[in-house]
């Protein structure tokens, strides 16, 4: 009888990555940040576990979208008050929070469960150059 190998926190080795989004595309970017933080790349994958990496994105405020939609993508929150509904173009939110555009890309490509709302807090998205996680020793990776 064959015994299915499942993994456990004793032999998984979750490493950190940093990628620069400077002239990255949107979707292209979001796509492959996701199947990271799933753990997609891993022979070890297995759908209902966490194996995934820990990804640091940094320069957000220079990702780029393709045609009109800098000015066509819509972004909407709504506060929970009435009247509190908020409509915001990809341009306007870029200059705000650039953090905001790529975490929304990124979560909407997770699954709908808790596990992918645990894969979530593994993204680190910064504005900038700078990020907090020196002592981590990321590796960069190029897409």
């Amino acid at each position: 009888m064959k015994n299915t190998f499942i993994p456990s926190k004793n032999n998984l080795k979750q490493r950190w990555y940093i990628i620069d989004a400077k002239n990255k595309c949107l979707g292209r970017l979001a796509t492959e940040v996701s199947n990271l933080l799933r753990g997609k790349n891993k022979i070890i994958f297995t759908p209902a576990q966490d194996i995934g990496d820990y990804i640091i994105i940094i320069n957000a405020n220079k990702i780029r979208v393709s045609g009109k939609k800098a000015t066509q993508k819509i972004y909407f929150r709504h506060s929970g008050r009435p009247g509190g509904k908020t409509i915001e173009n990809f341009e306007n939110l870029q200059l705000r929070i650039p953090e905001r555009i790529i975490e929304k890309a990124i979560k909407g490509m997770l699954p709908k469960t808790r596990l992918g709302r645990k894969l979530f807090t593994k993204l680190k998205v910064y504005k900038g150059q700078e990020h907090p996680h020196v002592s981590q020793k990321p590796q960069i990776i190029e897409l």
